[in-house]
């Protein structure tokens, strides 16, 4: 299967046998499949729940299951291109969960589950190349713990989902292998650096997906993709097997067609791990409690809740229909029962700049390890640091090598103090100002993007402008707080109507309380189809 990295456009696949509320008027023609939306939507379900359900009542097995993602996969991975990899053992697994139902066997709450990983998590015995020439090949020998608490839970892995090399770029484009596609439309980005993970849940190539987070790599592209996207608290989830990109950013995140589905896949991969000092050892809450169907739900189930809008996010530079958009969502939460108010914080437009500082200055120390000797790909040179130099040159992308540059620039003894002890002093005010924001509000809101999904191409000869792109999440990770993207309506475009993401924020190791919001939220938002137009006619039938 090696080869299926080498050359992903030559994947194989094992044998197979045989809002402003304005979802509510969106404009079906634009699509790029049609797609007939009624007026009112029944609410995203929890895949995961509905399956178990279905294979404890055995009205499929999981042989079944895994046959028709495969083979939904097969059908759409040549457009969309969201794998590196697909295991060829995903239908042996689901003959294992098979004999244990019929055998009355305990099964592990993910049982049955197809998870899609971000490459950059390892996979024992699965390419794991964080989507870099310079472990092209890899095999690491282990599981990341994230991907090994799944397994113990049930869940198969089905693949290794296209990302930008070692998570730095925000459109999937900076992959070394391949151009992942938008499922709502293939000439547009699905978003980054998890750009591959978010694309396979919104085709539904799998039914949850793991993915990184260091300054928004779940969230923007959630909202690109219109499925939902958590980043944790930082130390909720353990970075072990986690490809270092920036240490004190870097968190796995959770991507599901619903809230519930992200809330469950939280639950699996959480908890203190020896084998990651920053792993916190709080315990983990039953986040299912807060998924209260809607039938129970009384007509302000939110009452109470102070909800608390960012001024700076609603300002120029955003598109004016995300605006509309993430208004309608504020105007549907008080509907909901909560108090919403603007509130400013003043540290927010700060945050960009100090960002790309750290994480630059982060990740020109992590890769210093992809030297060609240890591991990684290696040139053939007559003397070491010739060696060094070509393996390097060779091994990593044009952008990898510009944030390189720039870390080791900010962390040079003449510019220290200049630049990283300056953007660390501004990581301290960033904190202190969603401290006090959050102690005034339950929950802070703001779009998860500028804008939709742009063009393929679009910003790829204009980093700065890509970079622009995630002033809404950094002061996120530079904070360390958990922070939910899920779908609340959508833009016009001149091919397809493109989704918006919401992005919903906490207090540290408050997930509990994003997850009833966003879980209500959902259940409550009327004639919205999340469902892009490459798979709809097949999950209508």
């Amino acid at each position: 299967m090696l080869s299926s990295v080498q050359t992903p456009r030559l994947l194989r696949f094992p044998n197979l046998h045989s809002l402003s509320l304005k979802c509510l008027h969106t404009s079906q023609s634009q699509l790029t499949t049609p797609l007939t939306t009624p007026t009112t939507l029944p609410p995203s379900p929890s895949q995961i729940l509905t399956n178990r359900k279905s294979l404890l009542s055995r009205e499929i097995t999981a042989v079944d299951l895994a046959t028709t993602f495969l083979q939904r996969l097969r059908h759409t991975e040549p457009q969309l291109k969201s794998f590196l990899y697909v295991s060829d053992v995903v239908l042996k697994e689901a003959e294992e969960i098979d004999r244990k139902i019929a055998n009355n066997e305990e099964l592990g709450p993910l049982a049955g589950v197809l998870v899609g990983v971000k490459d950059n998590i390892c996979t024992a015995d699965m390419p794991s190349t964080a989507g870099s020439k310079i472990l092209e090949n890899y095999k690491p020998p282990f599981d990341a713990t994230a991907v090994g608490k799944m397994k113990k839970c049930g869940a198969i892995v089905i693949g290794k989902t296209n990302m930008d090399e070692f998570g730095m770029g925000s459109t999937t484009e900076g992959s070394a292998y391949q151009v992942t596609a938008n499922p709502w439309d293939l000439s547009r980005v699905p978003g980054g650096s998890s750009g591959g993970s978010a694309a396979a849940v919104s085709a539904r190539q799998c039914m949850v997906s793991l993915g990184s987070d260091t300054g928004g790599s779940v969230r923007q592209p959630a909202s690109f993709c219109g499925v939902v996207g958590l980043k944790p608290t930082y130390g909720r989830v353990s970075r072990y097997g986690l490809v270092a990109y920036a240490s004190s950013l870097d968190v796995i995140g959770c991507f599901g067609s619903s809230v519930a589905d992200a809330g469950l896949l939280l639950h699996a991969i959480s908890g203190h791990d020896k084998y990651d000092a920053t792993s916190s050892k709080r315990e983990v809450p039953d986040f299912a409690s807060q998924f209260i169907a809607r039938d129970h739900l009384d007509s302000k189930p939110l009452k109470g809740l102070r909800v608390g809008l960012i001024r700076e996010t609603i300002e120029d530079g955003v598109d004016p229909e995300v605006i509309t958009s993430i208004r309608g969502a504020a105007s549907h939460l008080e509907e909901l029962g909560c108090t919403v108010t603007e509130v400013s914080l003043p540290s927010f437009s700060l945050g960009l700049p100090a960002y790309y500082i750290l994480a630059s200055s982060e990740s020109s120390s992590n890769l210093s390890r992809y030297d060609g000797i240890r591991y990684g790909k290696q040139v053939v040179a007559d003397e070491l640091n010739s060696l060094y130099g070509e393996s390097r040159a060779g091994g990593f992308g044009s952008e990898v090598k510009m944030r390189i540059l720039m870390g080791t620039y900010a962390l040079s003894a003449g510019y220290y103090d200049a630049y990283y002890k300056r953007a660390q002093q501004v990581r301290t005010l960033v904190r202190e100002s969603f401290r006090a924001a959050l102690e005034e509000n339950d929950i802070l809101i703001s779009p998860a993007a500028p804008s939709a999904a742009y063009k393929i191409g679009e910003k790829k000869n204009d980093p700065l402008s890509m970079y622009a792109g995630d002033i809404m999440t950094v002061n996120v990770n530079l904070a360390g707080l958990p922070a939910l993207v899920l779908p609340c309506g959508f833009v016009d475009s001149s091919s397809a109507a493109l989704p918006v993401g919401i992005q919903m924020i906490g207090a540290a190791f408050e997930e509990e309380k994003l997850f009833k919001v966003g879980h209500i939220f959902e259940q409550t938002l009327q004639g919205c189809s999340f469902i892009p137009p490459i798979v709809a006619d097949e999950l209508a039938c």
